[in-house]
């Protein structure tokens, strides 16, 4: 059966539409997953999971040390050049080996203060010293998975993504219902090795084309450009899960644990149908950005992506908006309808967020490190200040404003960081 001539003709909505196949099927799991989980473990609960997810999105980024975006960068550059895949991966391979072992010893060995620190009990110590033997795993899987967005293999990615997430899906229901919201979350800390068992299955074949195993050295000749990607992935990730984890604490303390599991609830709804963008970004966006290096042809490829997306984007935010009622009732509980004065704020600020991240990926492509940090960091800092100001007078529904005006102080900021950085390029 062939793609409708649109889809043929536009690169952009042809990764889209089988991206959103993806996060359809994902979506569809992630209903049945989100109802149980609620219904089994109650708004608590969720803040719960809320926290070990933010902890595992932290070793993600640590435990390869935020090359991520580096390897899709320079796999996208060196794919048909074996001497720059070798010096790519020979660092790649070095610096996450010395941040797994470190990160592992932490983790089984402070598994009693991480426990506390999240729960304010040892009693999840267990989570942690199996999320400790899983880091290399997901280490590799971040790795891996730079190589499938550097040659932008989007079939491959989704086939991987559907069958993973469809087993780790069916191992947290096994897990809630023989330990409830303990086994919930040890099936979310071995979830990474069942992920690299179906990435390898699939792509282990391939994958052999770009990393010549026993080629590789113990050196780091691509040090410097990778560290500046680790920089920046300390900042847009191990920052930010770190801000969500204080926040969630915070509106533990000044409001309640349920609004804390109300509050993520709205995040998680938040990622699912954002998660129909977040994919084409290293997927599409960067490997293209890497090729443009004046402003006149960034201005065309920007367009491209709003006009293909834009309307797309501001339909399905719509769509989410004006069934937002039934969206709690389907995937959540009547304990959750406090959600419902969250979505235009929460709605709002993805949309600007959307707009913000198209700009700023340029950045990333660029080894723009500077300005990427800068621009992440000053957006992360407002985003817990103007949390904390809001908390007291708006309660949960004050940090979901203070992420709107976050991301429209980040979006005026990266649009400002974009001129500037062409104008001293001339």
């Amino acid at each position: 059966m062939k793609l409708p001539s649109i889809l043929n003709n536009n690169l952009i909505l042809k990764i889209t539409s089988l991206n959103s196949l993806v996060v359809g099927t994902r979506l569809l799991i992630s209903l049945l997953v989100q109802n149980l989980l609620a219904s089994y473990t109650g708004q608590a609960g969720i803040a719960k999971v809320g926290q070990i997810r933010n902890i595992s999105n932290i070793l993600m980024s640590v435990s390869s040390l935020g090359v991520f975006n580096g390897v899709v960068k320079y796999v996208s550059e060196y794919k048909n050049n074996q001497e720059g895949l070798l010096k790519l991966f020979s660092t790649v391979f070095v610096l996450s080996s010395i941040a797994t072992f470190t990160l592992s010893l932490f983790m089984f060995f402070g598994a009693d203060m991480l426990s506390q620190w999240l729960f304010f009990t040892e009693a999840y110590s267990a989570v942690f010293k199996i999320l400790a033997v899983a880091a290399p795993f997901i280490a590799m899987n971040r790795i891996f998975n730079g190589v499938i967005n550097g040659i932008s293999a989007y079939k491959i990615h989704a086939k991987i993504e559907i069958i993973w997430y469809t087993l780790a899906s069916l191992l947290l229901l096994v897990s809630l219902y023989y330990n409830n919201i303990e086994g919930v979350l040890l099936a979310i800390a071995v979830t990474p090795i069942v992920q690299f068992l179906v990435l390898i299955f699939i792509f282990g074949n391939t994958l052999k084309d770009y990393i010549i195993f026993k080629k590789l050295s113990f050196k780091t000749p691509l040090l410097k450009a990778l560290l500046g990607f680790a920089l920046m992935s300390f900042v847009g990730t191990v920052f930010l899960n770190f801000i969500e984890i204080e926040l969630r604490t915070l509106i533990s303390d000044r409001v309640s644990e349920n609004e804390a599991g109300v509050w993520t609830a709205m995040s998680s709804i938040s990622k699912i149908y954002m998660q129909f963008l977040v994919l084409i970004f290293p997927i599409y966006i960067l490997p293209n950005y890497a090729k443009i290096n004046s402003l006149a042809p960034f201005k065309k490829q920007v367009k491209k992506i709003f006009k293909s997306l834009l309307p797309l984007v501001f339909v399905g935010m719509l769509s989410v908006y004006l069934c937002k009622n039934q969206i709690i009732e389907i995937i959540y509980t009547d304990a959750f309808l406090s959600m419902v004065p969250l979505f235009k704020w929460q709605l709002l600020a993805d949309f600007t967020k959307f707009l913000a991240v198209v700009l700023a990926y340029y950045f990333i492509s660029k080894n723009a490190f500077g300005y990427f940090i800068l621009t992440e960091l000053f957006s992360l800092v407002l985003y817990f200040i103007f949390a904390k100001v809001f908390i007291s007078d708006f309660g949960t529904e004050g940090v979901v404003i203070a992420n709107l005006l976050r991301y429209f102080c980040y979006l005026i900021m990266v649009f400002i960081a974009i001129f500037h950085y062409f104008k001293f390029r001339k």
